[in-house]
């Protein structure tokens, strides 16, 4: 089954954002090397353990807003998914060199969200 695997939360001010989260929620976050003003976040769930990792940087377009990102185990066999429900895909796959791979859709309710399928090889 799915889960949240990955968030992303835009920022104007990604340095204002990012304290606003710290002081809230305790997240901790990492510069993440090659990619301007974008972090890397790390939560805890409520029990202490490891929580559901994201992402903080600037805001690329007016309409921005936090997007969740689902782990799939096949992510061509999902977009296909998404398509057969009526569902759109905004942004086809992308591989992200040495991480995985996602794609962007909506629901079809006009709910924008991720898929991602990690793949260390892909290019």
């Amino acid at each position: 089954m799915a889960t949240v695997v990955h968030f992303d939360v835009p920022a104007d001010d990604p340095q204002r954002a990012k304290e606003f989260y710290q002081n809230l929620f305790g997240w901790k976050f990492t510069r993440f090397e090659g990619m301007e003003e974008f972090y890397l976040v790390e939560t805890t769930a409520l029990d202490g353990s490891p929580g559901t990792g994201g992402g903080l940087g600037r805001r690329g377009a007016p309409d921005q807003r936090i997007m969740n990102y689902f782990g799939v185990a096949d992510l061509d066999a999902s977009i296909a998914r998404v398509e057969s429900l009526g569902g759109t895909i905004t942004m086809p796959k992308t591989a992200v060199p040495g991480f995985g791979s996602l794609a962007i859709c909506m629901d079809t309710e006009g709910n924008p969200f991720g898929l991602w399928e990690e793949d260390e090889t892909a290019t």
